[in-house]
């Protein structure tokens, strides 16, 4: 019902804006799992868990370290920092509207969120800690956790899959509805300016949005291969083909450099781009794309409507009040 609403909206807005492509609003809440369902409490414990550096092994790192919620929800480095200061081989993706991702992790290696939130803890690059046995046994000698975790999943409830699934729920606030490209979608034709609605219909006509569909902008859990088209002349400077992508999960040769495709919501806000974080601009980056998947040398004015529009994407964040963590009066969490 959604989806034939909106593209009914667009094809009202045919007169200014391409009616061939279904454009869709973002929705403004996310799909839950039923094994776990959102609830106000899971999400106040999740929060506190997503900002909790005691989960790392130093005492350092945290989920929001990498994925920050006070900027576009990542760290806008090349790649991002774990403990003792060691930084993996790829660029944060955005937190913000992950919960719109059918798969996550840049090679998809995890089906859901909470897969995903059980990944870093236990990285050694990442946050570092040995097991999460030691997480769990960390957690329970902390008293105020113990007493939010009962709240919220019953007596002797601290354990990984609790911890993720709560860091899960949280993530699904993270949705960033009401750009001014939603509110054109939805009927105001004046929220985007005229070379914004020209950089849309470009997007169009140039196919990116064969692989950037759907309210996110993120092809719903669809891989790409990046880049599709070599040029040695870029790949010398960003080196993008050093990384073989989900082939390092699956060791299947059609699987090199396939990746999942990233939301554009926001995307003005989560430079450095591409996986490994190689390319500064959002400029450069489209430029990049027309050549390297599309085999086209975008015209400037093209890439300066393209830019624009994508600026429109950028949605209204949700107010976050950092929380107030359990404490350990008198003594360090061990």
């Amino acid at each position: 019902m959604f989806k034939i609403r909106s593209l009914v909206t667009a094809l009202v807005l045919a007169g200014s804006v391409s009616g061939a492509y279904a454009w869709e609003a973002l929705p403004t809440k996310a799909p839950e799992p039923a094994d776990n369902p959102t609830t106000a409490e899971k999400v106040a414990l999740g929060q506190m868990l997503y900002h909790d550096p005691r989960l790392s092994s130093t005492g350092t790192v945290s989920c929001a370290s990498c994925h920050n919620t006070m900027l576009g929800g990542d760290d806008n480095r090349p790649n991002s920092m774990g403990v003792n200061a060691q930084t993996g081989g790829r660029s944060a993706p955005t937190v913000w509207n992950a919960a719109f991702n059918k798969v996550q992790f840049w090679d998809g290696r995890a089906a859901s969120l909470e897969e995903q939130a059980a990944g870093p803890v236990a990285n050694p690059i990442e946050m570092g800690m040995k097991n999460w046995d030691d997480v769990v046994a960390r957690l329970k000698a902390i008293e105020g956790y113990q007493e939010t975790f009962t709240k919220v999943f019953g007596e002797n409830s601290i354990s990984q899959e609790n911890v993720t699934k709560a860091i899960a729920a949280y993530e699904r606030t993270l949705i960033t509805p009401n750009s001014p490209y939603d509110k054109y979608v939805n009927g105001d034709k004046s929220a985007l300016t005229e070379q914004q609605v020209r950089g849309m219909n470009k997007m169009a006509e140039l196919g990116c949005t064969a692989c950037h569909s759907g309210p996110a902008f993120n092809g719903a859990g669809t891989y790409q291969k990046f880049p599709v088209n070599s040029n040695g002349y870029f790949e010398a400077q960003y080196k993008f083909k050093r990384d073989k992508g989900r082939a390092e999960v699956t060791n299947k040769p059609e699987d090199e450099h396939m990746w999942k495709v990233p939301t554009l919501r926001n995307v003005a806000l989560t430079a450095p781009y591409f996986h490994n974080g190689s390319v500064d601009t959002l400029d450069k980056a489209v430029k990049l794309m027309g050549k390297l998947q599309l085999d086209k040398d975008l015209p400037d004015e093209d890439i300066e409507d393209i830019v624009a529009f994508l600026n429109g994407l950028t949605g209204q964040f949700p107010k976050q009040s950092m929380p107030t963590l359990p404490g350990t009066p008198g003594r360090v969490a061990k």
